[in-house]
């Protein structure tokens, strides 16, 4: 299936590179590889990752060696990713 992002997705992005970018600069390569390994996956195997408890139809996949989890859902024709986030981070729904 087709992977696509959402515009937060895109934000989210944005701002997690220009964050490891500037603090980690050596993890950006292995960090863009490992999430290019993900989207790959959710693309072919859309059912393998796991649902999120109280949000019907989206699902998780972490990015194993680091902290970052990819939300998204499995649409008719494509996957949309809505969100990558920090894995200690509030969820991107969830009240302040």
């Amino acid at each position: 299936m087709k992977v696509v992002f959402t515009d937060e997705a895109l934000r989210d992005l944005d701002d997690i590179l220009h964050f490891i970018g500037r603090n980690y600069p050596t993890a950006s390569v292995g960090f863009e590889k490992r999430l290019h390994t993900l989207l790959e996956r959710i693309g072919t195997w859309p059912e393998s990752a796991q649902v999120v408890a109280d949000r019907s139809g989206v699902r998780a996949a972490s990015l194993i060696r680091y902290p970052y989890k990819v939300f998204y859902r499995v649409t008719e024709h494509d996957v949309e990713i809505l969100h990558i986030h920090h894995g200690a981070r509030r969820q991107p729904w969830e009240d302040d």
